[in-house]
């Protein structure tokens, strides 16, 4: 038999973990690549204020240097892709994992963190969905996706295209467009529920 904790642990379920190990890894290292703007297998602080602020979010400098010190390690002037993948395990864990404190929460406890949870997912992928939507008239067209995977460095956003492709494959209403309820659609086909 199991121990209880191994048995919790499976049974949480995070939102944002993709449903494959290998995938998850190939995904972590082309995202490393993309931040690692010199190609020195280091990706230092300046490296993620600067692709960080290129999706819209505002850094602070000294927090975000004081977290990611704690994962560099001794002698490195950046993360490498090992602390890279522990970073974002950590990150992960913290933000993502239903928080079951020492495993025997109640049924009452449980039913808020999922609910809680799930406010958590939404304002999550409302975030992301304002990312895309650049003029803020609530669809994501083919130009704006075109716009986020150039700043992202994604080879496909060289191609309208190839970008229109991405649109059509999720857009339900054939309107050309992403609405948001195809966005988080889109979104959850890609992740654990």
């Amino acid at each position: 038999m199991e121990p209880p904790s191994t048995t919790v642990n499976q049974l949480k379920s995070s939102s944002f973990r993709l449903r494959s190990h290998s995938l998850n890894s190939v995904r972590l290292r082309r995202i490393f690549d993309l931040f690692d703007t010199n190609h020195d297998e280091l990706i230092t602080v300046d490296e993620l204020s600067r692709a960080l602020i290129l999706l819209g979010l505002d850094t602070n400098m000294k927090e975000l240097d004081s977290i990611i010190r704690t994962f560099i390690q001794d002698g490195n002037s950046g993360l490498t892709f090992d602390d890279f993948t522990n970073l974002h395990r950590e990150i992960d864990d913290l933000f993502f994992r239903l928080d079951d404190g020492d495993g025997l929460a109640n049924n009452d406890d449980e039913n808020e963190d999922i609910a809680d949870s799930g406010k958590k997912e939404e304002a999550d992928l409302t975030e992301a969905f304002k990312v895309f939507d650049e003029d803020g008239d609530g669809y994501i067209s083919a130009t704006e996706l075109q716009t986020v995977l150039v700043k992202l460095g994604f080879a496909e956003g060289n191609e309208i295209a190839r970008v229109k492709m991405m649109i059509s494959s999720v857009d339900r209403n054939h309107d050309g467009l992403v609405d948001y309820t195809e966005f988080k659609d889109m979104m959850r086909n890609v992740i654990v529920l």
